[in-house]
Parts: structure tokens; C-alpha cells; sequence
């Protein structure tokens, strides 16, 4: 269903109160098995040229084109050869900014997401992380771009409901280098698919193929 979904005026707004009010969202994708929601639980924001743990922070690239608006898109990309993550584009339009899906709670069939995260030992780990919650989801790079806000989207935010600041906590984003002391990583306290902190290492990047046109 799509009642109920973000309004792109509720992200195109600064990185942190936008991850702040994507807790609690539900996302939902539309997947050859099924229809597959996750409540998120664990977001990371990124801002533009003065993060510089941010795809954006040298400039606009055909990879990190969706972090420069207007909000309320997905934002994929390929990591370190090995899976996708996938973020909602935020700021005003223009202004780069998106905030990373980091974890989320699922909430649809889990014999669904069971067939989609065969590997996963438990169900609290299908879509905990960055790369098994895209995975879930099927957040590939077909999916970059489109709008979460959109009913007729293959992937939307519904806003859910909203999460008691009591429970929100904050601290640094995980396996970051750059800008390590930020506390821009948010989460619900006590929620148990919230991922483990890890402090970030200096490593040799992949280059995207698509910012080899840049």
C-alpha cells in the first residue's frame, strides 16, 4: 500500500534533522518475490562539500548525482566491489545531502524476505546493515533515482509512526575515516537489528565505473 508516504517537503531540509525523522519509516519494494517492508531503525547522514566522508564532498559526478536534489530519491551505489547501499537524497534542491538506510526491522512476510536473505541465521539480521537491508529490498543500481514519495514508485517511504526523541540516540557513523568523530549516525535505542559500531580504517577505494566518465 501507499497511503501515508513521506512528503518531499519532510527531507528537503539539513542531513540531520531529515535522518532524525527517517527512523521510524517504513521503506517498501516492490521485488520478483514479493512485496517487502522494512522498518528503519539505523540511518547515517552525509552532507556535501564540508563532509568529507561524503560521496559528494569533491563535486558532483554522474555517481553522486541524486545527492544534489531534489530530495525524496534513492541514491545506490556499488561498494568496494561487493554490494550496494542505498540512501534518500535530502537538502534543498541543489545542495548535496542524502541519509544512509543502515538497518531496519521487516515487518512484511518473512517467509518473503526469508527467500530474498536465504543466508541470514536470524530475522533480526535480514535487513541489519547497510548491504543486506539494499539486498532485501533489491536496491540495485537500477533502482538510483527514483522517487520514494511517488505512489507509483517501486520503492516508497511511508512516514510510519513517529519515534519518542527519548529513544533516539546518536553517535559516530560506522567504518568511517574522515569526519570520524561526527555524531551523524541516528538509531532507536533497544531496537535489536540496529547494527554493530565499528570504527572506520584508512582503505584503498574502488573506483566506480560510474565516475570514470567524470
Amino acid at each position: 500500500m501507499s497511503e501515508g508516504l513521506i512528503r518531499r517537503e519532510e527531507l528537503a531540509t539539513d542531513v540531520l534533522p531529515a535522518a532524525a525523522r527517517l527512523l521510524g519509516c517504513i521503506v517498501e519494494a516492490d521485488t520478483p518475490d514479493g512485496l517487502v517492508e522494512v522498518r528503519l531503525v539505523e540511518v547515517e547522514a552525509y552532507r556535501g562539500a564540508d563532509d568529507p566522508a561524503s560521496h559528494s564532498f569533491r563535486g558532483r559526478t554522474p555517481r553522486n548525482a541524486v545527492m544534489f536534489g531534489p530530495a525524496g530519491h534513492l541514491y545506490v551505489y556499488f561498494v568496494y566491489g561487493m554490494h550496494f547501499c542505498a540512501n534518500v537524497s535530502c537538502m534543498a534542491d541543489g545542495e548535496a545531502g542524502a541519509v544512509l538506510l543502515r538497518a531496519g526491522e521487516v515487518l512484511s512476510d518473512p517467509g518473503v524476505a526469508r527467500v530474498r536473505r536465504p543466508a541470514a541465521k536470524r530475522d533480526v539480521d535480514l535487513a541489519r546493515g547497510p548491504a543486506r537491508l539494499a539486498s532485501l529490498l533489491g536496491l540495485t543500481r537500477e533502482r538510483n533515482g527514483v522517487d520514494v514519495t511517488d505512489p507509483a514508485s517501486p520503492v516508497r517511504v511511508r512516514a510510519g509512526e513517529p519515534v519518542p526523541r527519548s529513544v533516539i540516540r546518536s553517535g559516530p557513523r560506522v567504518g568511517v575515516a574522515a569526519a570520524a568523530d561526527l555524531p551523524w549516525r541516528f538509531w532507536i535505542d533497544g531496537s535489536p537489528a540496529v547494527s554493530q559500531y565499528r570504527p572506520g580504517k584508512i582503505r584503498t577505494p574502488v573506483v566506480d565505473p560510474a565516475d570514470r566518465a567524470s
